[in-house]
């Protein structure tokens, strides 16, 4: 255990379920920089292709590993991600370094209205920031697979459905997998409500202790405001398949282009690892007891976020 982790642990504490041991390493040949780019991109595009290349992964012989993550699929998205991520967003991290190697939950607030920014930006920062490299393996809400052309977009990047046998695989193949407990509850809010963590629901808390996995707390600002909501309106969700709709400055009032985030900046901080020991079967009661602890640490952060910012692009 590294120095600065913190460890939680009641009178009863079974023993941790085995995990693999590792994980076969298999490469494909790096893709070749499209023919549009232009060459001041170019280093860029070298600079991911080599990242990619460091990626453990366990592919099959079609090129997909078992969830179906396409590392290819990594650098040709990560090239708009990466203007997002350094030009649009302009993301500063804080305690990067926290996140430890091997098996890890990074848990954070939420929020969006139209799109994950959020998720897309906490997994970049991991991809681009981190030495070495890592894909962060999202957990998304069960309807997100049934969005036409999304549903094969998300799992060639590497996020699965949110079930807990999908995430026990992958935390037994020492991934970092991204959870954020609010689900649709932050995600889709008016900004009245900004950086108040709504319910976190107990999964992620079950599925650490019962992985022996830490959990690094993460606060994020800037995605509150990079589509701010007006309305969340459950009904017309329904309609179509979802949680709710939102209302947000530019949607649907602009149509597709309400889709655009406004170029809000963006802190991302990580917290030091927190250790929770016990029965992951225990009484909801025992568990919220735990998931309280994560959820102060990321309000603490989240604060600390919006006193670092000079108003929403600063």
């Amino acid at each position: 255990m590294a120095a600065g982790d913190e460890v939680f642990e009641p009178e009863v504490t079974p023993s941790a379920k085995p995990l693999a041991a590792g994980r076969s390493t298999t490469h494909r040949d790096p893709p070749s920089a499209p023919s549009w780019l232009p060459s001041a991109l170019r280093s860029e595009w070298d600079d991911l292709v080599e990242r990619a290349s460091s990626l453990p992964t366990r592919l099959n012989e079609y090129g997909f590993d078992p969830f179906g993550y396409d590392p290819s699929y990594t650098t040709s998205l990560m090239l708009p991600i990466l203007f997002f991520y350094r030009q649009w967003f302009r993301v500063e991290t804080n305690g990067l370094e926290n996140v430890p190697k091997g098996r890890v939950l990074l848990i954070g607030n939420h929020a969006g209205n139209t799109f994950a920014w959020d998720g897309a930006m906490l997994a970049a920062s991991l991809f681009l920031e981190g030495a070495p490299p890592r894909v962060v393996r999202g957990m998304a809400e069960y309807y997100l697979p049934q969005i036409p052309f999304f549903n094969v977009l998300m799992h060639r990047m590497g996020s699965v459905v949110g079930t807990p046998a999908n995430c026990v695989e992958l935390l037994e193949q020492d991934e970092a997998v991204m959870v954020f407990p609010e689900g649709q509850r932050g995600f889709i809010k008016p900004y009245t409500k900004a950086y108040e963590l709504q319910r976190f629901g107990l999964g992620f808390l079950r599925l650490a202790l019962e992985t022996d996995t830490p959990i690094v707390p993460v606060g994020i600002v800037g995605s509150e405001e990079a589509s701010p909501g007006i309305a969340r309106l459950d009904s017309l969700g329904s309609w179509v398949g979802a949680p709710a709709l939102p209302i947000t400055l530019t949607m649907p009032w602009l149509g597709a282009a309400g889709m655009i985030p406004l170029p809000t900046k963006f802190h991302i901080r990580f917290g030091t690892p927190l250790h929770f020991v016990g029965d992951p079967n225990d009484e909801d009661t025992t568990i919220e007891r735990h998931v309280d602890v994560v959820k102060d640490r990321i309000r603490g952060l989240v604060r600390e976020g919006l006193a670092a910012r000079n108003g929403w692009f600063r």
